[in-house]
């Protein structure tokens, strides 16, 4: 993790005064519309808790804001400069997005990293630049943040959610225990499930022998511990790559990134799927339509970046093994072996490059709820399900990223939980996730959770209207006499 340090320049202290005045155009944030709900114990009730602090939990808490909903929490279980991935488990260089993609700025101009970019290096300097600086970007989404006024709470996590009533009680990491209406669990990729372990004979991740040994490459990694070792890297995907590389360039000796596929894929399909049109309508499509489309992605794979695999083939240490999957590992006191199809490997040091799982009876925090929440398996047929296991395990998502009921009236309170993590994907896309669909994503769970506060109570927004008694006539200005009208003959 490197220390942050945020940029300052004449240049973007006046982008941030033309930002704020932008947003006073705009009448941000607007007066808060929701009535005030009086809790267990007579505390009040939040209307939202929002669930990470990273890309898309921040954006989310914008969203609100900007919507009127003013009653809210943001939590982030991580220290300030350390939200989402880009300063912990990210590990390339650049972003893979190009750089003119939007999506925290909500629409905003002078809040997009366009203008943040250029604030600091003028537009030449945004001509040149190819790609996104990794910590560029999280520098960015911190200046948005402070701009918007969002406050986020810093290392508070989520313990555990449970139903009370018609409310959700939360409880939190630092023991604090609140009632709340929506739940937006914005948690990253691995919020849906967490890491994707493979299965081998001699080896399980729950081992207190694999600590120091055997690495998940989204996990914390001192690259300092590796220098000199021989590293053994399961898969050759994107992030597989990126944590051989940063190995090697700490100094390790030898990175060897092994699959069972006899190549690289090599066509990106995301990029047929990063259009407004896409964006907006894969979640309004029938069932069939989007198993259809998500079926067919998951199978098709993503290649990982060309930057990827040039910034490799730089590094004298590393190397691909393709066609060679491996069969078991086994940990002892001086490293690791590895069988493969091919062979047996030693190695000090072995980085799992397997992804994460999308699984939601593995998510501790909605224990409580997730056995009643309906999965894409229950609405295809058998055979689909044998067939796609994985996408079978994605959450059946409602319109605004809420978990619905397997059996209705079961379990109501489902839908006041909106997964708007990764976990989404099966039924909405990438929009929850990537930069390219975040200012779709964004605005539908703002605007659904708009739309549900507003309906949940409605009587008493009719009442308010029809108690309103704010004349914009005096009595004695219904009627002047026309010869008195000033402009009349």
């Amino acid at each position: 993790m490197v220390a942050l340090v945020e940029p300052q320049s004449l240049g973007l202290d006046a982008l941030e005064e033309t930002a704020r005045h932008d947003l006073l155009r705009l009448n941000y944030p607007p007066a808060n519309w929701v009535p005030e709900r009086t809790g267990p114990e007579g505390k009040r009730v939040l209307d939202v808790l929002v669930v990470g602090a990273g890309m898309c939990g921040q954006t989310a808490g914008y969203g609100l804001l900007r919507e009127g909903i003013r009653n809210i929490r943001v939590i982030e279980r991580n220290g300030h400069g350390h939200e989402g991935p880009w300063n912990t488990t990210a590990r390339m260089p650049i972003l893979r997005s190009p750089k003119h993609l939007t999506g925290p700025d909500l629409g905003v101009p002078s809040l997009t990293f366009r203008a943040w970019y250029e604030a600091q290096h003028g537009r030449d300097g945004w001509d040149k630049l190819y790609k996104i600086d990794r910590l560029d970007w999280l520098r960015y989404l911190l200046w948005v943040r402070r701009v918007v006024g969002l406050q986020v709470e810093n290392g508070v996590g989520l313990q555990k959610v449970e139903p009370a009533g018609d409310l959700l009680k939360a409880t939190l990491s630092t023991g604090e225990t609140i009632h709340v209406r929506k739940l937006v669990m914005a948690n990253g990729r691995d919020g849906a499930g967490g890491f994707r372990w493979p299965s081998f004979p001699s080896f399980d991740p729950a081992d207190p022998a694999r600590h120091g040994r055997v690495f998940h490459t989204l996990e914390d990694i001192d690259f300092a511990k590796l220098v000199g070792k021989r590293i053994g890297v399961l898969g050759v995907l994107a992030t597989a790559i990126d944590n051989a590389c940063t190995a090697l360039e700490a100094g390790a000796r030898e990175a060897i990134c092994f699959a069972r596929r006899p190549h690289l894929p090599q066509v990106n399909k995301a990029k047929g799927v990063s259009f407004p049109g896409f964006q907006r309508g894969q979640g309004m499509l029938d069932d069939d339509w989007r198993w259809k489309i998500y079926t067919y992605m998951l199978a098709a794979g993503s290649p990982p970046p060309h930057e990827s695999v040039l910034r490799a083939q730089k590094l004298a240490g590393f190397s691909f093994r393709f066609g060679e999957p491996w069969l078991d590992l086994a940990i002892d006191a001086d490293g690791v072996t590895v069988k493969t199809t091919k062979g047996t490997e030693r190695f000090d040091v072995v980085l799992m490059g397997t992804g994460f799982d999308v699984d939601i009876s593995r998510v501790a925090e909605l224990a409580a709820f997730t056995p009643d929440a309906k999965l894409w398996a229950d609405v295809r047929t058998p055979e689909e399900v044998r067939a796609n296991a994985e996408a079978a395990r994605y959450p059946y998502l409602g319109r605004g990223f809420e978990l619905v009921e397997k059996e209705p009236g079961r379990a109501p309170l489902l839908a006041s939980i909106h997964l708007f993590n990764w976990g989404s994907i099966q039924s909405h896309g990438a929009l929850a996730g990537d930069i390219p669909g975040l200012f779709v994503g964004a605005t539908r769970v703002v605007q659904t959770i708009s739309h549900d506060l507003f309906s949940a109570d409605v009587a008493r927004h009719v009442q308010n209207m029809m108690d309103i008694e704010d004349p914009e006539l005096a009595p004695t200005d219904y009627f002047v006499a026309r010869e008195k009208r000033s402009g009349t003959l």
